[in-house]
């Protein structure tokens, strides 16, 4: 899978249930680590977040969004 470079994982509007997108769960903030995973739950109300819009992924983790993944 590819990265989509126009969509930003700042943006609640770009992100939808189903998507296959990178996170940075709250445990590896520091290191940067991603992961994997397919959007269950978006959890941030707001239209954007600079840090990046908090979502669930299907497996329960929680983390914001860094990467769009093109399937």
């Amino acid at each position: 899978m590819e990265k989509q470079n126009n969509l930003s994982g700042n943006n609640r509007s770009h992100i939808q249930i189903g998507q296959t997108v990178q996170i940075v769960l709250k445990a590896h903030q520091r290191t940067g680590e991603l992961t994997e995973g397919m959007v269950s739950r978006i959890l941030t109300k707001s239209p954007n977040h600079h840090h990046g819009i908090k979502v669930m992924l299907d497996t329960g983790e929680v983390g914001r969004v860094k990467y769009i993944l093109n399937e």
